[in-house]
């Protein structure tokens, strides 16, 4: 089985990256990490952790989101509610909710869950943004919980994968098909200069 080391990157959108940068990066502390572009397009990194970054695209004409509360339940077409970042403690979380409300913007109250203590924002764009600390002595991964009175007999299967459940490969890629097709990468790491060098 494929062994999974994170959230490589959660893609975003904004049509302002220089207040997405200033949000991102000045005031929550994630560092930029990759900057590509060219007229009319960026796309801009940011490390979360050592596994984990989140991105922006930079298209013209887009429009901050309207604010959706986190978890309010919606209908019609949906399929992202919000953004979730860890944090080490309960300590992060007041220091995060103090700076939000320095720089003018909406934070919530601390809220437990039980396993994790959370606290509620919106970034420059709108996106809903949650920042979880883990509660001492829960650890879910270790010790998994279905706590729903009307689970579904797939979820009641377990928190593991359950095998035999999708078509088995039965040929996988032989290694000389396995071709990486050019994208951004080549400009990008063989780029005449890196600009923060010119700083």
């Amino acid at each position: 089985m494929a062994q999974y080391t994170g959230v490589n990157h959660l893609a975003m959108v904004t049509g302002d990256m220089d207040a997405t940068i200033r949000f991102w990066r000045d005031l929550l502390g994630l560092p930029m990490v990759a900057g590509l572009g060219r007229a009319g397009y960026r796309h801009y990194f940011f490390s979360i952790s050592e596994q984990d970054m989140i991105a922006f695209f930079e298209w013209q004409g887009v429009k901050p989101l309207d604010e959706k509360d986190h978890g309010v339940p919606v209908t019609g077409r949906a399929a992202f509610d919000h953004v979730s970042l860890g944090v080490a403690s309960s300590d992060d979380l007041w220091e995060i909710k103090d700076k939000l409300e320095a720089a003018g913007f909406w934070a919530s109250e601390l809220v437990d869950h039980g396993f994790i203590h959370s606290l509620y924002s919106f970034d420059p764009n709108g996106i809903a943004i949650e920042f979880s600390a883990p509660v001492p002595d829960v650890d879910l991964r270790a010790h998994p919980r279905l706590a729903d009175p009307d689970a579904t007999d797939v979820a009641l299967e377990g928190p593991r994968p359950q095998p035999g459940k999708w078509p088995a490969v039965k040929e996988p890629t032989p290694d000389h098909a396995k071709e990486v097709y050019p994208g951004e990468g080549d400009d990008f790491l063989h780029a005449k200069r890196n600009l923060w060098d010119d700083q």
